[in-house]
């Protein structure tokens, strides 16, 4: 077993999300949902035996008939070569594990099966990660994880070939809500179930002061003209697909049987030594 602590505590991150559901405010799932579905109308292809990972199954309540809906969990509730579509859907961001969860997802699917993952990216709440830390090292003189580690596009796009998927895509959608205070944003971020869940978190609350000078930060940094406090949230949507033989394969280097000067009708010209 690995001495590496874990990033996300799942005791906290289960406890945050039954406090969410009880008065949720689930806009980001929602256009997490909404973007999947955009993505599959441009697919163009009838998915029979779909599922869906996601911590709020309210979301997905009639959108994909018959599909199976799987808790977020290190471990996905699917079985081998059971689906032709899996969505993950804005919960890749607490995973241990995030290459595992890819894996698995692509063990579940048949030969050429989509696999669409809407996650978060790194510029999600740059500026509470901004301003919170500011404000902690200057009242505390120390540093605490406060905003789960979000990767950045290169590098959740690099999951999915080493994940073994084929034709691997990822691309992001920014988007920007805008709040009165600091404290209306984390009361947005409590009713999402997305308060902070890390492992080597503090464990006592925090002070009062670290919070007030943190609004202030934010204010002085951030705020528009109107006065409101931006939030930033960008949207990773990965689609990959499980490897077979009928999908375009990439031709052998030096295999070209034409030039491409021929092919553009124009004189190729030699590069000197």
């Amino acid at each position: 077993m690995s001495d590496t602590p874990l990033l996300t505590d799942r005791t906290a991150l289960a406890r945050n999300r039954a406090r969410a559901a009880r008065d949720p405010a689930l806009f980001l799932h929602q256009i997490a949902r909404d973007e999947a579905q955009d993505r599959l109308i441009a697919v163009n292809r009838a998915f029979t035996a779909p599922a869906v990972v996601t911590p709020f199954p309210q979301v997905w309540q009639g959108v994909l008939p018959n599909a199976k809906v799987v808790e977020d969990a290190e471990t996905l509730d699917l079985q081998t070569g059971a689906h032709d579509l899996i969505i993950h859907a804005l919960a890749l961001h607490w995973a241990n594990d995030p290459v595992g969860q890819l894996i698995q997802m692509k063990r579940a699917l048949r030969p050429d099966g989509l696999c669409l993952t809407v996650s978060f990216g790194g510029q999600t709440l740059h500026e509470l990660r901004a301003a919170l830390g500011q404000a902690e090292a200057e009242v505390t003189g120390g540093l605490s994880p406060r905003v789960a580690p979000m990767g950045e596009i290169r590098d959740l796009g690099a999951l999915l070939q080493r994940a073994g998927f084929a034709l691997p895509v990822a691309d992001a959608t920014p988007l920007t809500a805008s709040y009165q205070t600091l404290f209306h944003l984390m009361r947005d971020l409590r009713a999402m179930g997305e308060t902070n869940a890390l492992t080597a978190r503090l464990r006592q609350p925090t002070r009062r002061a670290v919070l007030f000078r943190a609004a202030e930060l934010y204010a002085q940094t951030f705020a528009g003209p109107d006065g409101r406090l931006p939030a930033t949230f960008e949207l990773i949507t990965l689609t990959g697909w499980a490897p077979d033989r009928s999908q375009p394969q990439p031709l052998r280097p030096g295999s070209a049987a034409h030039r491409l000067a021929e092919a553009l009708g124009t004189q190729e010209t030699k590069l000197k030594d």
